[in-house]
């Protein structure tokens, strides 16, 4: 063997009493107590380095600091808010005392977050209404043509309840696989709780006996509240 292979071969030749294998490198390779595992430390002007096309972090800097909780005086407690509601409450309190900049500020604020509130709303309204009438002319199209093999939508039109006088919406069932298997069980229990309380009622009007008697109508109550509380899920 020339030298110089007799070299190459004692760089990387484990030192007697030391095994090399997995999970086992030289210990020439090895971390040094006390030393860092990036000698060079984070490449300079990595934080400051120009954002992806993808990326917007000015907002999330925005965002960042709106949300930062800071302590503030409040009469004679402190307590800790958002940096966003600590700017709004200051406003409003300079337009209480009559800051004219901040009253227009403060109006202006409230009148944009109103206006954008209301254009959810009427935008909510708009979409259940549309949802309820195309599901109600399509379940309408099955019934006639005799389609009967198709699942029915989540949420059921007949769960859409709009009330036009107060400008509302709201769903009354199921709107997931999972609520849909929750919300049949719920109705194939309060089924067996009306037959309950229906046959023990009637039960009770030939029993004679008071202790029967008396147990019976501790059974129709607990059933009774069992159906109510069903029946705040699931009305009549």
């Amino acid at each position: 063997m020339s030298e110089r292979d007799q070299k190459s071969r004692g760089a990387v030749a484990a030192r007697p009493g030391y095994e090399i294998g997995y999970g086992k490198p030289p210990k020439s390779s090895r971390f040094k107590p006390g030393q860092s595992g990036n000698p060079r430390g984070r490449p300079k002007g990595a934080k400051n380095k120009r954002p992806g096309l993808h990326e917007e972090r000015m907002k999330d800097i925005i965002l960042e600091e709106a949300y930062r909780e800071i302590t503030v005086r409040d009469g004679n407690r402190n307590v800790s808010v958002p940096m966003a509601q600590a700017v709004v409450r200051a406003m409003s309190v300079k337009a209480a005392k009559g800051d004219h900049r901040s009253q227009r500020l403060f109006a202006e604020l409230l009148a944009s977050t109103e206006g954008a509130n209301k254009m959810l709303h009427d935008r909510w309204i708009e979409g259940a209404t549309e949802y309820k009438i195309e599901w109600e002319r399509e379940l309408q199209r099955r019934e006639q043509l005799g389609i009967t093999d198709l699942p029915n939508p989540l949420p059921h039109p007949d769960h859409v309840i709009i009330d036009y006088r107060s400008g509302t919406a709201r769903i009354m069932g199921p709107m997931t696989k999972e609520e849909k298997a929750e919300w049949d069980d719920l109705v194939r229990t309060k089924k067996v709780l009306e037959d309950g309380i229906a046959d023990l009622t009637e039960v009770l009007e030939t029993e004679e006996d008071e202790e029967e008697r008396a147990d019976i109508v501790r059974h129709i109550q607990l059933g009774q509240e069992s159906l109510d509380a069903i029946r705040k899920v699931i009305p009549d």
